[in-house]
C-alpha cells in the first residue's frame, strides 16, 4: 500500500494558477538537445491508449462524465472508480519514473472552480476555456513544463456542459479580439487547448466535438480556438461548425519536429488534416512554434512554408491565420525538463540568452535582440511571399 502522502489530488489543477496570467503556454518552451533513447520515437503517431484510467465520484454525477466512461469502456479499457479525489501509485523513486507513470494515466474529474473563472490569454485569444489539462505526447520542449504543480496526469473534465454554458457570461468582455479593431472579425475568442492537445484526447472524450457543435449552434460573434500536433480529424469533418471554430496546427521545421515531438503526427499529416478542415469550411491556422535558429534554419523553414502553400492551394474561401512563437524557457521549465530527461543535451544556456521578466515578475530566457530581429524579419518576409493567404496574428 502506497503512503497517502504520495497521493495526487486529481481535482487540483495540473498547471499552477496565476490570476490573470498571460498565455505562457504559447511561448513557454525549451531549446534543442538530443533526447534519443529517452522519449518515445516520434513516429508513428497512434491513438493514445492510457495504461490507467480513473474517475472520481463527482465526475460520474455529470452526464458528460458518464459519456466519457462509457466511451472508454467501449474501447475495452478498464475505468477504475476512485473512492475520493486522491490517486496513489503515480509517484516513482525518480522524476523520470513519476513522469512515465503520470503520462500514461488519464483521470476523469470535475474542473476546479478556478478553471471556470476564465482568464485572458493574450496574445492568442480573449479567454482560456479549459476542457482538459495534460497531454500524452512527449514533446521534448513540453509547454507544460514550466507550469506544472505536480505529476503530469492528464485530467479531462466531466462537467463539460456546465463549462460551455458558462461561456456566455464572457462574450464581449475580452480585450484581445472582441475589442480589437484588427481582430474584431473573430468575435469573442475562447482558447480550448492552452494546457492540452484536443486531438490527442478526442477519441477518448468527445469533448471538442461537442464544443464545436455548441459554438456552431451559438448565434453570436464568438469563436472556439484550439491547436494540435495530431491529424485525426475524421469526426470533425461534416460537423455543423458554422465557421465558429478555428483549428490551428502546430508545425515546425523538420530537424525540430522529427526529433523533438515524440508520439505526434508528422507535419505532412498535420498539413493534410489542415487542408481537409479548410475544405470543409473551417477557419484554420498555423502555430509555428517553437521557432529556433538551428543550423540551416532558413532552408528548413522555407521548406515548411512551401509545404503549407501546397497544402492550402485551391481551397475556396480559405481563412488562414499564423501565430509565430520563438523558443524560450524559464528556470522552472528547465528544472522540470532536466528531471524528466536527465541525460538531455537540450541547449538551455542562460548566458547566451536575454533575461526578461513577465507581467508577474517571472523570469524567462529568450533569444538575444539581434537573433530575434533576424528571425522576425525573415519570417515576416517569407510568410508573405510564400503563403500570401496567411494572416499573421502575432509574433512573440
Amino acid at each position: 500500500m502506497e503512503p497517502e502522502d504520495d497521493a495526487v489530488d486529481v481535482e487540483e489543477p495540473l498547471a499552477a494558477d496565476v490570476p490573470a496570467a498571460p498565455h505562457d503556454a504559447s511561448g513557454e518552451r525549451v531549446a534543442i538537445r538530443d533526447l534519443t533513447g529517452l522519449a518515445p520515437p516520434a513516429r508513428p503517431a497512434r491513438r493514445w491508449t492510457p495504461r490507467r484510467v480513473v474517475v472520481t465520484p463527482a465526475a460520474v454525477d455529470h452526464p458528460h462524465g458518464r459519456r466519457i466512461v462509457d466511451r472508454i469502456e467501449g474501447l475495452g479499457i478498464e475505468v477504475e472508480r476512485l473512492r475520493a479525489n486522491r490517486l496513489v501509485g503515480v509517484r516513482g523513486e525518480t522524476e523520470r519514473e513519476t513522469y512515465a507513470r503520470a503520462k500514461s494515466t488519464l483521470a476523469i474529474v470535475v474542473s476546479p472552480p478556478s478553471r471556470r473563472a476564465l482568464q485572458s490569454i493574450a496574445p492568442s485569444a480573449d479567454w482560456r476555456a479549459d476542457l482538459a489539462e495534460g497531454c500524452p505526447a512527449h514533446c521534448q520542449y513540453c509547454y507544460l513544463a514550466g507550469s506544472l504543480s505536480g505529476p503530469p496526469v492528464t485530467r479531462v473534465y466531466a462537467d463539460l456542459d456546465d463549462i460551455l454554458a458558462g461561456l456566455a457570461d464572457y462574450v464581449g468582455r475580452g480585450t484581445v479580439t472582441s475589442r480589437s479593431a484588427a481582430r474584431a472579425g473573430e468575435g469573442t475568442t475562447f482558447e480550448a487547448s492552452c494546457y492540452t492537445d484536443p486531438l490527442a484526447l478526442e477519441h477518448l472524450t468527445g469533448s471538442w466535438r461537442r464544443a464545436v457543435e455548441h459554438f456552431g449552434a451559438w448565434d453570436a460573434p464568438v469563436q472556439l480556438r484550439w491547436t494540435t500536433k495530431y491529424a485525426d480529424v475524421d469526426t470533425f469533418v461534416g460537423l455543423p461548425h458554422a465557421r465558429r471554430t478555428r483549428v490551428r496546427f502546430s508545425v515546425n521545421a523538420a530537424p525540430i519536429s522529427d526529433r523533438l515531438e515524440g508520439g505526434t503526427a508528422t507535419v505532412l499529416e498535420r498539413l493534410d488534416a489542415l487542408r481537409r478542415l479548410a475544405l470543409d469550411g473551417y477557419p484554420v491556422g498555423l502555430t509555428i512554434a517553437p521557432i529556433m535558429p538551428t543550423p540551416n534554419w532558413r532552408e528548413h523553414y522555407g521548406v515548411l512554408l512551401d509545404r503549407v502553400r501546397a497544402a492550402v492551394a485551391g481551397v475556396d474561401g480559405l481563412d488562414l491565420s499564423a501565430e509565430l512563437i520563438t523558443h524560450r524557457f524559464t528556470p522552472g521549465s528547465k528544472e522540470v525538463l532536466l528531471g524528466w530527461y536527465p541525460r538531455t543535451r537540450l541547449e538551455m544556456d542562460e548566458q547566451s540568452r536575454r533575461r526578461r521578466f513577465g507581467r508577474f515578475g517571472a523570469v524567462k530566457y529568450v533569444y538575444q535582440p539581434d537573433v530575434m530581429t533576424e528571425l522576425r524579419t525573415w519570417f515576416e518576409r517569407e510568410l508573405t511571399t510564400r503563403v500570401p493567404a496567411a494572416r499573421m496574428l502575432y509574433w512573440t
